[in-house]
């Protein structure tokens, strides 16, 4: 069963942002959790792609929680994606 599209902000950082080139845009499309929003992103190409691929690590967070990519996506929610953060 397809699910209806969702609007959503999807929010970028650190050198995801600088990939990508935009820190944050809206985006309608028919994605469930974050891990299938991840997906749709990769599709698009690069530097979707190559910046969200899977293999490298990305956290995410739903609302300025941090969560996982089984995570269920709402009507207007904010998904943001970021590298890992190290410390020193």
């Amino acid at each position: 069963m397809t699910k209806a599209p969702i609007s959503m902000t999807v929010k970028y950082f650190a050198s995801i942002r600088e990939a990508v080139g935009v820190s944050s845009e809206t985006i309608t499309c028919p994605a469930n959790t974050v891990g299938v929003l991840r997906d749709f992103l990769i599709a698009k190409g690069a530097p979707y792609a190559e910046v969200l691929a899977r293999g490298k690590s990305v956290r995410s967070a739903l609302n300025q929680v941090m969560c996982d990519e089984s995570t269920e996506l709402a009507n207007g929610c904010e998904v943001a994606f970021f590298p890992p953060v190290t410390g020193g």
